[in-house]
């Protein structure tokens, strides 16, 4: 496909309402998709989930007066989300040691789990502080975007 076509398809995407056009000639295709960047720390290759993929909280309700009620406190479940496609690892490839376990304790940015997408290895991280309740997930399966990999409470 020529470059000049692609970048007119580039152009008219982003003036457009469209999200994600893709567009097949003949044995080849392009698919051009407008997101928001996944912020990405440039030694480790780390992604993180996009805060708009997060499931939003249901507020807890206020039974009692405003001392016993802590609106930071955070005892809900929260799902960790696969920011890309690709095939996911709960272990380190060499050392064979677990990345997650039930019941660990995880701080925000703890490596949780590898996802190999095209040959590339992205060590994803957790976006939660709190303690793995569930791994929703299992050793060397296929993960879509947006799919639930583990949850934290």
């Amino acid at each position: 496909m020529d470059i000049r076509k692609i970048k007119k398809l580039i152009e008219l995407v982003q003036e457009s309402d469209i999200a994600e056009l893709e567009i097949k000639e003949g044995e080849e295709s392009v698919r051009i998709c407008r997101h928001s960047p996944v912020p990405m720390q440039t030694n480790s290759q780390t992604f993180l989930a996009p805060a708009s993929s997060v499931a939003p909280a249901t507020p807890r309700p206020h039974t009692g007066s405003s001392d016993d009620y802590d609106e930071t406190a955070d005892d809900e479940t929260h799902q960790l989300i696969s920011p890309m496609v690709g095939c996911i690892y709960l272990t380190e490839k060499e050392s064979q040691r677990p990345l997650c376990t039930l019941g660990q304790r995880v701080t925000a940015g703890d490596v949780v789990c590898i996802i190999e997408a095209m040959t590339m290895s992205n060590r994803i991280t957790a976006d939660k502080t709190g303690v793995i309740s569930a791994i929703l997930i299992e050793d060397g399966q296929q993960i879509d975007f947006g799919q639930a990999i583990l949850e934290i409470e």
